[in-house]
């Protein structure tokens, strides 16, 4: 092989991805991150660099409390009961953390802590008390992610408390308009209580983030664009000029499950808080592991520090994170890389509104795992945009690019070094070499372009470069030269040409397809590929092993399995002793069906009759509604009222003995409503509300 070119100066990078939330399963949208930055750090290693790349599970706050109580688990078995969970996921998709941990762990308690105490000790830490939400019905003080309403700025119904997933607003929860208790559906009262804030609003905070967010490299444009509002001034009621940052509340009131703030009985630390400081937390777990000082490692002036996360998280990171890291004397980060949603019909993908992709079922269907992983490389670029998945796309992208153009290369090359030259690379002529040099030449653009997160171009432009050498297939006919007497030479010298050139294409596309590329090099009994040995040259009489083949089309089974809605069961197994299903439906007949919340406001029994209840409803409409129920054996009128039901709205009148009923209320019950267990009405979720539809 030809010597190497001289080595980049290496660098030492942290990296990581957003802490899933440990109430639930991966979906696609971490697959889709978490690919995303394994690329990226599979680029850098193979430019020599030492990458540090960790996450965690994000294990604290009220929702993780609440729903390991309802799971009849304590807090931290509910979380270690997801996080085992985890790996399936990671491996299926080669995704190759160094270390997986937990923000509940030691070393989050204790880097949370000493942070809170530099940040106290540098005058950014002050308390108040506020009125805060309390739900009577429940007794206790709501977190942020317990009480819905309309955001403040944008109007969106269903909101959060503390941020809103339409505009992206970050507020206090008692800014809502008609909050309501996630819980329990009540309307919260305000209570005071004395809690802790970081004081983002110092004119110290105000003018370091001024300087962070714009020095070049830390932020994408467009997400400056977006953060800067909150840097803009705006006139108070008075006409003074205040600033756009507000003091962050840090704090909750127990029951709480999270990291105790120290010296603050009772209060515990906000879960945006500890989150991100469990990057840290993980990244010290994984030097405990492997002898490496962390502290030096976070003190050394060489240390890069990178973040990949959803465009839905933006002022966390890019305001209060920066902030907390630089007044605790900390490093800060040398750039957030924000992505957008992956989409379907240019909606976000969503399990409950069938138009996910299962990571799961589409491992469980055989499907290739890197075929995801090119897919979604081809289409991520620099920029927080939205990735939109389209299954035709998908197969074409996959069966033309990676197939047709560069598995293709090998295939019809080979088996031609196999079967006439006992498996031995051969010598390469002046076309071959002109050829390579065309490749080796693209090289460095193409590296440039993976260390931009500009994947989709770097993946066209290594599809141009296969482009180029199965022009040279073509032009060459390998499988004719091999009929021809007296080209036996020529025949050897362009089946090398492929293979020198098949090894240069896997080097470009090792990041993306890093399982192929190792079976590349187990069949080229080469080295691991890098970008530093990308210019060597396998030498004439090199041995290569026996071709395999490498990877099989996209099937539209597969596709079409992948985007199936589950199966009914069979009748019988859908409730013993119940009814058949009845025959479908299309949704558009469904659609005509108006279902709604409603509230019942009065029942009594109907004199003359043993089975009808008569319910009075406000389905929201300004008045309310009167509706007969033949639900007498199963309910004492003063069981239901007060209670939230769902009806059919736009049922006609119909005149009954004992009035008009206008409309119908839902129950459930086998088809003899004597038999066990009964007749049970429909009741939905806490937070409904009367008038809300039924979809």
């Amino acid at each position: 092989m030809s010597p190497t070119s001289p080595k980049p100066a290496p660098r030492q990078l942290f990296v990581t991805t957003a802490l899933p939330y440990a109430n639930g399963n991966f979906h696609i949208g971490h697959i889709m991150e978490y690919i995303q930055a394994d690329i990226w750090v599979r680029f850098q290693r193979m430019q020599g660099h030492t990458v540090h790349f960790v996450c965690a599970d994000d294990a604290h706050g009220a929702p993780i409390m609440i729903a390991a109580e309802k799971a009849g688990k304590t807090p931290q078995q509910f979380v270690a009961d997801i996080a085992a969970g985890r790996k399936p996921y990671l491996d299926g998709f080669h995704i190759a953390f160094d270390n997986w941990h937990s923000t509940d762990a030691p070393e989050n308690h204790e880097l949370a802590q000493a942070i809170y105490r530099d940040l106290k000790a540098a005058g950014l830490i002050a308390t108040k008390t506020i009125e805060q939400f309390f739900d009577p019905d429940k007794n206790m003080f709501l977190p942020d992610r317990f009480i819905k309403g309309e955001c403040p700025k944008c109007g969106a119904k269903d909101q959060y408390g503390d941020n809103c997933e339409n505009c992206g607003a970050v507020y206090a929860p008692t800014e809502l308009k008609n909050p309501y208790s996630a819980l329990s559906g009540v309307t919260p009262v305000l209570r005071n209580s004395e809690h802790y804030f970081f004081r983002l609003s110092d004119a110290r905070c105000v003018a370091y983030l001024e300087q962070w967010t714009q020095e070049s490299g830390h932020l994408q444009t467009e997400v400056y664009n977006k953060i800067k509002e909150w840097l803009t001034p705006v006139e108070s009621v008075d006409g003074s000029a205040v600033h756009g940052l507000a003091d962050w509340d840090i704090s909750r009131d127990a029951p709480y499950f999270g990291i105790e703030i120290p010296d603050a009985p009772g209060k515990y630390f906000y879960v945006w808080l500890d989150a991100p400081i469990g990057y840290l937390a993980s990244l010290k777990n994984h030097f405990g592991k492997i002898g490496v000082d962390y502290d030096a490692f976070m003190a050394d002036p060489a240390t890069e520090q990178y973040h990949f996360i959803g465009k839905d998280i933006i002022t966390f990171h890019t305001l209060f994170w920066p902030a907390l890291l630089h007044f605790s004397g900390r490093k800060t980060p040398n750039a957030v890389f924000v992505h957008g949603f992956l989409t379907v019909n240019s909606e976000k993908m969503s399990k409950s509104r069938g138009t996910g992709l299962d990571p799961l079922k589409y491992l469980s269907l055989g499907m290739n795992p890197e075929w995801l992983r090119y897919y979604i490389a081809a289409k991520l670029n620099s920029r927080n945009e939205d990735v939109e998945f389209s299954p035709e796309d998908f197969m074409a992208r996959v069966n033309a690019d990676l197939v047709g153009k560069y598995i293709n290369i090998a295939s019809r090359s080979a088996g031609f070094i196999s079967k006439r030259f006992a498996g031995l690379l051969g010598e390469v002529s002046a076309d071959g070499d002109a050829l390579l040099e065309h490749l080796r030449d693209a090289l460095p653009l193409i590296a440039e372009l993976y260390a931009e997160r500009e994947y989709g171009k770097a993946l066209r432009e290594t599809m141009l470069l296969a482009d180029r050498v199965n022009e040279y297939v073509d032009q060459n006919k390998p499988w004719e030269l091999a009929k021809q007497a007296g080209m036996e030479a020529r025949l050897h010298d362009v089946c090398t040409t492929c293979i020198q050139a098949f090894r240069l294409l896997t080097t470009c596309l090792k990041p993306v397809l890093p399982a192929l590329a190792e079976q590349v090099e187990a069949f080229l009994k080469v080295a691991p590929l890098t970008f530093v040995n990308a210019a060597l040259r396998m030498d004439a009489g090199h041995p290569i092993g026996d071709y395999k083949h490498l990877m099989q089309r996209v099937d539209t089974k597969q596709l079409d399995a992948l985007f199936e809605a589950p199966a009914l069961p069979e009748p019988e197994k859908i409730l013993p002793g119940g009814e058949p299903i009845a025959p479908l439906i299309t949704i558009d007949d469904f659609a005509k069906i108006d279902l709604r919340i409603a509230l019942i406001v009065n029942c009594e029994a109907v004199e003359g009759s043993t089975k009808l209840l008569r319910l009075t409803l406000d389905v929201g409409e300004g008045r309310t509604r009167n509706v007969f129920s033949g639900i007498a054996s199963a309910y004492k009128p003063s069981d239901l009222v007060g209670k939230l039901t769902v009806m059919v709205a736009n049922l006609a009148p119909r005149k009954m003995k004992f009035g008009v009923s206008e409309g119908m209320v839902l129950a459930a019950s086998h088809a003899d409503e004597k038999a066990e267990p009964g007749i049970y009405v429909l009741t939905p979720s806490a937070g409904a509300l009367p008038g809300m539809r039924v979809r």
